[in-house]
């Protein structure tokens, strides 16, 4: 295979994107690592971090992408998501790809059905001077065709890649974490708005009513953005939620963020896991793929992932989560062993073919079959025409 590097967030980078790269990069083998800054970090110690650019530093992007032609690297995997790539939403990849003299593998981990112009250029540009895009959902690929003209021969739909993780009996695991004999529902990641936790917990009275020992878990830090612009105001309100509904016994905050082995320690012992995520265009989650890797059954409002990883039986999908809908999911969920189980069975079966060792082998398989093409269907040629707007950002 091509000599390869990733360019992306990265670790000590707490965030979905940084895990999935170093997740991906384990499992894919040799590889370097070209890590995204923003301006009050710097690069980890990982031996293979060979690259940084600083986001807010604009020659930063095509000065290392033509560097990396020089230092023998024979392709890219490239993570995009707007937020990532610096100011002006990010416009700086286009910089980099523009100067890259090698074919670019570009992952999309946002796919917007409804773009600013700003955000739809960018998006353009990506797909214009990608040799391949890959999406995690079948929905994302059809919003790359009808919104952006997307090139289908360039477009590739690859899982969400999760751990390989047991199927659990979670009672077996519970009494470890201080959750013997309870009825355990779960939520985890990064703790924002956009994670609509606050349904969970205004069903959370009906569900005590019905199942006494209800336990919700939110685990997770807040999100390092959310914490530097307002502190801890998001997790306060939440916990003042659940004191005004009577359910500060029943909603279970745990701050910190977990490794992959604690979190799989609190996703085994779930009954039920919930993303009650109120953006319904949402097409990609990676707590959900986990979720599905542990066999989990799982309720979920209806968002576009959602809706299809959790189809044929493999989760319940809420159209709103309203407190009667969503109370009434988890109910049935929490009283119904058998219901529950055979859910959790198809979400494990469907789980193994997302597992990182199958999805690293079909990234491989993308990068053998570039690296093996003319170099003129492997470098797209728009990239010599791409026009690069201007950014609001320093040029030092």
């Amino acid at each position: 295979m091509a000599r390869l590097a990733f360019v992306s967030t990265y670790p000590p980078r707490r965030c979905g994107i940084a895990t999935f790269t170093a997740d991906l990069g384990r499992a894919i083998g040799s590889h370097e690592i070209v890590a995204l800054l923003r301006p009050d970090e710097v690069g980890g110690t990982d031996q293979r971090l060979h690259h940084a650019i600083r986001t807010d530093v604009r020659a930063d992007f095509a000065r290392i992408a033509r560097s990396l032609g020089d230092c023998g690297v024979e392709a890219v995997s490239l993570q995009h998501e707007y937020g990532i790539w610096g100011p002006d939403d990010g416009v700086g990849v286009l910089d980099f790809l523009a100067a890259l003299r090698v074919p670019a593998v570009t992952t999309l981990h946002t796919v917007l059905r409804r773009p600013t112009p700003a955000q739809h250029h960018i998006m353009r540009g990506i797909l214009d001077s990608s040799a391949a895009v890959v999406v995690m959902s079948n929905a994302a690929a059809t919003i790359l065709d009808e919104r952006y003209a997307a090139d289908p021969t360039r477009v590739e739909v690859i899982a969400h890649g999760v751990p390989d993780l047991p199927l659990v009996e979670p009672d077996s695991v519970k009494p470890g974490l201080g959750l013997r004999g309870k009825d355990v529902l779960l939520s985890f990641g990064l703790v924002g708005p956009s994670k609509g936790y606050e349904s969970v917990i205004e069903a959370m009275p009906a569900v005590v009513r019905a199942v006494p020992d209800a336990r919700y878990v939110i685990l997770g830090a807040t999100h390092p953005e959310l914490l530097r612009s307002e502190g801890e105001r998001y997790r306060t309100r939440l916990q003042d939620l659940a004191a005004e509904r009577g359910m500060t016994e029943h909603v279970v905050f745990v701050d910190r963020y977990v490794g992959q082995a604690e979190l799989s320690r609190w996703l085994e012992a779930a009954d039920v896991f919930v993303t009650p995520y109120p953006n319904l265009e949402q097409i990609v989650s990676g707590t959900l793929s986990y979720a599905m890797a542990a066999g989990k059954a799982s309720v979920s409002t209806a968002y576009l992932y959602a809706s299809e990883i959790l189809a044929d039986g493999r989760g319940r999908l809420l159209s709103e989560a309203t407190p009667a809908a969503m109370s009434g999911a988890l109910i049935e969920l929490l009283q119904d062993h058998d219901l529950r189980r055979a859910m959790a069975q198809r979400a494990y079966d469907h789980g193994r073919s997302m597992v990182w060792s199958r999805v690293a082998a079909r990234y491989a398989r993308l990068f053998a079959r570039l690296h093996a093409a003319p170099r003129e269907m492997a470098v797209p040629r728009e990239r010599a025409v791409l026009a690069i707007p201007t950014m609001s950002v320093p040029s030092a």
